[in-house]
């Protein structure tokens, strides 16, 4: 067979242990079996070290392929991010001859601009150029002229209309540096820009640069030093060099982007809550006031109760289903009866209040809905529009109807009341939602909620993308126990545990959110099929999510079943301290050190005269010592005895304080004794703050220090790295969606290299700086891969946190502002204008702010207090997330002046500012008549 040799050429540092190797699509590479790859040997070449390998391949071959990094047994330790690489060989290439791959590991970053967020949004005006395949030069020019062909390669995603990209050079053939004379390339799809050329021997070696040039004259070299490439003087040396070279080198692009609930939405359409069509108003405002993106909570049905509990949008009753209460009941249809529109019309002045009422609105929105349900249920289910729906989302879209009929029938959630329907079987659903079953409208009316939803949604989704806005979606980290996904999947969660986090910021003694945590072994099992599902589901509407606690893909903060607060936890998974290690250390006594130490004095001091009733009710006198008896040896247990007694009044203070006081004690341990192996334990998190702690002799404090830095600040790093390279590229490679993690908190070492290398961007609060020395984050020196932002949902709005502390405010003035006057008492425009501007102008590639901070720039949106506008407070399992901003999104468009305020800060800062013209004006106005069709 014809062959010619083809050089795989990178450059690629290492360390110990480490080797790069090859892997594609053909057998000589290993069809993307990696232990079957092609290893490549290094060689230092000045200040690099270059991996090179050469095989014989068949002329006119053609392969996809990626680079690795592997062990001295071929395992992956890391890959190449973004699209696999594509080869072609010239037919022209003579049998015999040796073609040089020049290549560029391809990082995280890299591939961000792929994902389609920028591919299909922000940067799909500029996939209109024409593709032109070069054609390569013949061979006998080459012989002739005793030259190199070069091919260049250049990935150039943001090229505007009337642009083109050149390279120019030292060698005449690439213009001696003049723009002018330069080698123009040929776009060729994906953002890829190339061109062949003919460079004689003479000329190498070559220094060169890429740059972009517009008609009208204006000329943008890429940043960073010269690019270069040598040949050996030999003649043995190949004549065919492809070039990849990577991304152009520009100023990398910014944006900014506004956050707000769905819920918090307000407008003149809507009946109580912000409903998905109130997302075009939204976007509208965006636009105009210059923002790119849009960034939501979770958006999933979380009728778990039925009542107000359910507001906490991020206990999910299904990850699939969306949320019935952000249904717009005009749209169900055009032909609504009087009654109806009459009803609809009273019910939107009976709940257009200050915050959202969640039960009522639930149940006007199902009433209304269930009456239009009844007129045009066959018209609507015998549609083609419902039945591709319906096909395509039945595997989640059967089993979440049957558990609403369920739950609504047995009155819980909770799937173990449920007599024979309480293990999930595929022949059980099938009779659940049989065509005969008596309750089958039942069924089909949540069929058609959904249905709806997904029209309504898809509609909004669609407008943002025609006006240039990334729709930005949010992933929780956890679902509910009482969940459709709990009752299907059960094997896929830890039943008898609870997600939550450690102290942080945010909680002081640790927060408990009571999801079970995930198995993550049997998850693996079909890589991660429940999770892809779940992000190929979201990629229909969004073209960006946040990673809700992405640590939690990493290592969970993982409490019993029986908790209520979040301290007493561990990490899963975690390397334990073994019972033979502490014995090593010389420590011997477990029992005093994983028993709540409980002594007299401290029942005196917490309950003063009354601790002798206390002593009597909970604890049992154990040598010098009390324990807490069987029946309240849990915080649940400890909880429903205090509330019993309570209503016997047999209290001395009020039931909070005595169950908080009763915790605490039982929250006094130094060890956690792992409840599955015996001979495991845990340091408790702070436990230097325990009494238990400091009454143990010098020695023990000093080993169970050391050991306590260890397991929380060491020893685990290598164990998170790995879990979370299982874990998460089989999330990032399931959609196009652009990726952020929420890293806040208690940050291991290991997360931020990690989510570099995977292309992950991060979150920057400036009052929750990532840097131990700092109080306040500074801006302007955040790294590229990061959204930062003033506050979030999970903390109090740049108002409200201004107030909260009047030192901390002198403080924040004194070393941010840089001022050494009185601070005003309250965040008034000017301050919210300085704060924001700070964020606008920082290098982060999103800044991205609460839409209540934005309003903080007019006084005129400042009339509510200012503790009001606060979404969430962590501290509180039980909070009612009801936030509803105070004015419509009809009136927000027609401010100019805040507007203008907003377009001003981004326009002066270098962020790119969306520009609307009337090609994409028509574009809007056509995705809506389709939608409205489909509809």
């Amino acid at each position: 067979m014809k062959s010619v040799k083809l050089k795989f050429r990178i450059p690629y540092f290492t360390e110990w242990g480490q080797s790069l190797l090859v892997c594609g699509s053909e057998p000589m590479l290993g069809s993307w079996n990696v232990k079957k790859g092609l290893l490549l040997s290094p060689v230092h070449q000045d200040d690099q070290l270059i991996w090179t390998a050469t095989i014989a391949v068949p002329c006119q071959f053609s392969c996809g392929y990626r680079y690795y990094v592997v062990d001295d047994a071929k395992n992956v330790l890391r890959w190449e991010m973004g699209n696999e690489r594509r080869l072609s060989i010239p037919h022209l290439l003579p049998e015999g001859h040796t073609l040089e791959l020049h290549d560029l590991w391809q990082t995280g970053a890299d591939a961000l601009l792929f994902r389609s967020a920028f591919k299909d949004v922000i940067f799909c005006k500029n996939s209109t150029f024409n593709i032109d395949r070069p054609e390569a030069i013949l061979h006998d020019e080459l012989v002739q002229q005793e030259s190199i062909l070069v091919r260049f390669k250049i990935c150039c995603p943001n090229v505007q209309e009337g642009t083109s990209v050149y390279v120019i050079g030292s060698s005449t053939k690439l213009g001696n540096w003049k723009v002018q004379d330069g080698l123009k390339l040929h776009y060729t799809g994906e953002y890829i820009w190339e061109a062949y050329c003919v460079i004689p021997r003479g000329d190498f070696p070559i220094r060169y640069k890429y740059c972009k040039y517009g008609k009208n004259g204006c000329f943008s070299l890429e940043v960073g030093s010269t690019r270069e490439l040598s040949v050996n003087s030999s003649k043995s040396q190949s004549q065919y060099i492809f070039l990849s070279d990577g991304m152009l080198r520009e100023m990398p692009w910014r944006g900014c982007g506004v956050a707000v609930p769905m819920f918090s939405v307000r407008s003149e359409d809507d009946i109580g809550v912000g409903e998905f069509l109130d997302l075009k108003l939204l976007v509208d405002w965006a636009v105009e006031s210059g923002f790119h993106l849009v960034q939501l909570l979770p958006i999933n049905d979380t009728s778990v109760h039925r009542m107000w509990w359910d507001s906490y949008p991020y206990s999910s009753l299904s990850v699939f289903a969306l949320h019935p209460l952000y249904l717009r009941l005009q749209a169900l249809s055009k032909n609504l009866p009087e009654d109806v529109k009459s009803e609809i019309r009273n019910a939107k002045e009976r709940l257009d209040g200050k915050d959202v009422d969640y039960e009522a609105t639930m149940a006007t929105k199902f009433s209304i809905a269930k009456k239009v349900f009844m007129q045009e249920k066959d018209l609507i289910l015998n549609s083609s529009s419902f039945h591709n729906f319906f096909s395509e989302n039945e595997d989640w879209l059967k089993p979440y109807a049957a558990f609403c009929f369920l739950r609504d029938f047995f009155e819980t959630s909770d799937h173990s009341q449920w007599g024979c329907f309480s293990n999930y079987s595929k022949d059980k659903l099938e009779k659940l939602v049989s065509k005969d079953a008596l309750h089958y409208d039942t069924i089909c009316f949540h069929y058609y909620i959904q249905f709806h939803l997904h029209l309504q949604l898809s509609e909004a989704a669609e407008y943002a993308r025609a006006k240039g806005v990334v729709l930005k979606g949010d992933l929780p980290i956890g679902v509910d126990r009482n969940s459709v996904d709990t009752w299907v999947y059960p094997t896929l969660f830890r039943m008898n545990t609870s997600t939550g986090a450690p102290p942080d910021y945010f909680a002081k003694n640790g927060q408990n959110w009571g999801f079970p945590t995930y198995n993550w072994e049997e998850m693996s099992k079909d890589n991660y099929g429940w999770w892809r599902a779940r992000l190929t589901q979201m990629g229909k509407y969004f073209t960006a999510y946040r990673i809700d606690h992405i640590l939690g893909f990493f290592r969970i903060w993982e409490l019993p079943d029986h908790a209520m607060t979040g301290l007493i936890g561990k990490f899963r998974p975690s390397i334990p301290l073994s019972q033979e290690e502490l014995e090593r250390e010389g420590i011997w006594d477990f029992d005093r050190l994983t028993r709540p130490y409980v002594r007299k004095e401290f029942l005196q001091e917490n309950f003063g005269d009354s601790w002798i009733l206390i002593a009597a009710n909970f604890f049992k006198e154990y040598l010098d010592r009390y324990e807490f008896k069987e029946e309240c040896n849990t915080e649940k247990k400890i909880a429903a005895k205090v509330h019993s007694c309570a209503e016997k009044s047999l209290l001395p203070e009020s039931e909070d304080k005595i169950r908080c006081d009763l915790f605490d004690l039982l929250k006094n341990i130094v060890l956690i004794r792992d409840p599955e192996h015996d001979k495991s334990f845990y340091p408790r998190f702070n436990l230097e703050d325990t009494s238990s702690f400091r009454d143990l002799d010098d020695h023990s404090k000093n080993v169970l220090k050391r050991l306590y830095y260890d397991y929380y600040f060491h020893r685990q790093d290598k164990l998170w790295q790995q879990n979370a390279l299982k874990t998460l590229p089989a999330l990032l490679n399931s959609s196009d969606m652009l990726a952020c993690g929420e890293d806040l908190g208690l940050i291991p070492a290991c997360v931020h290299p990690v989510m570099q290398e995977l292309g992950l961007i991060g979150l920057r609060i400036q009052r929750m700086p990532s840097e131990p020395d700092l109080e306040f984050g500074i801006p302007s020196q955040y790294s590229y891969m990061t959204v930062c932002a003033p506050s979030c949902h999970d903390c109090s709005t740049l108002r409200a946190w201004w107030e909260e502390d009047e030192e901390r405010r002198h403080r924040f003035f004194k070393s941010v502002i840089g001022s050494d006057d009185l601070p005003p008492s309250q965040c008034v425009p000017d301050l919210a204008h300085l704060i924001i501007r700070q964020h606008i102008e920082s290098p982060s590639m999103w800044a991205i702010f609460p839409l209540q901070d934005l309003l903080a720039l007019k006084e005129e949106y400042m009339t509510r207090p200012a503790t009001e506008e606060t979404i969430n407070d962590p501290t509180n399992p039980k909070h009612y997330w009801r936030y509803r901003v105070h004015v419509t999104m009809e009136s927000l468009i027609k401010d100019k002046e805040l507007k203008t305020t907003i377009k001003d800060l981004i326009q002066g800062s270098g962020r790119s500012y969306p520009h609307i013209g009337e090609a994409e004006r028509q574009l809007s106005r056509e995705t809506a008549a389709l939608a409205l069709g489909k509809q």
